[in-house]
């Protein structure tokens, strides 16, 4: 796999590439964020690792531009920005994944493994049609190792309440879990939050899961379930 690591801290950069090497990829280092997006567009790699701080252009100027000009290529974006608005403004700008620095190395490969998977066709019976890792429910996709979940190839824009309930209804359409096991994973060791706060995060879940072929149902007594809807 053809990667291009783009990176303005030169021993950052080395110990990256260094260690991707090692691993079986590629690796094509750039160190400028103008020069990333001529080279970017004159041979799109398999997946763009991309740092927003740079020089020449921003990381997100860099993104923003490359998919003005129709490039698709798989962007995991590697940051010292670890707030949520700046994951929200890139995942807005067209990244598909965000790895916040520090990180660890075998969590940066199963993730750039995972957003070039997304990108390849899935074939019914192979191994990435039936990862253990990977749920499916009508148009989502969650993929356990990076907590990320895909509305039709595009991360969902989802609280962390939100994710956590949607992450544990996912993995088993179908079926019922108990809102008790709910709030225990929604609001982990919040003694102080109301029983009934699980509600109001269904309630929001559930207009967000418009559209997506699933509905979120209330099982009075039981707690909740994701149903796939007929096509």
């Amino acid at each position: 796999m053809r990667l291009m690591l783009v990176e303005d801290d030169p021993v950052l950069r080395a110990t990256l590439a260094r260690t991707l090497l090692r691993r079986g990829f590629e690796v094509v280092e750039m160190n400028d964020g103008r020069l990333a997006l001529d080279a970017w567009a004159a041979e799109p790699p398999d997946v763009l690792l991309l740092d927003l701080s740079l020089p020449g252009l921003d990381g997100l100027e860099v993104l923003a531009a490359g998919r003005r000009r129709g490039l698709t290529t798989p962007v995991l974006l590697l940051t010292a920005r670890a707030t949520v608005g700046d994951r929200v403004m890139g995942l807005n700008a067209g990244a598909d994944d965000y790895l916040p620095k520090p990180f660890d190395l075998d969590e940066l490969e199963a993730r750039i493994r995972a957003i070039a998977r997304r990108r390849m066709p899935l074939v019914p019976g192979s191994a990435a049609d039936t990862d253990p890792g990977v749920f499916h429910a009508g148009s989502l996709r969650y993929e356990k190792f990076s907590g990320a979940i895909y509305c039709r190839g595009e991360p969902m824009e989802l609280t962390p309440r939100e994710l956590a309930m949607l992450q544990a209804l996912i993995q088993q359409p179908g079926r019922a879990v108990a809102k008790e096991r709910l709030f225990e994973l929604v609001f982990p060791g919040a003694a102080e939050v109301q029983y009934e706060a699980i509600e109001v995060v269904a309630y929001r879940l559930r207009k967000k899961l418009a559209g997506t072929g699933t509905a979120l149902m209330t099982l009075r007594g039981l707690g909740y379930l994701l149903k796939v809807e007929a096509a």
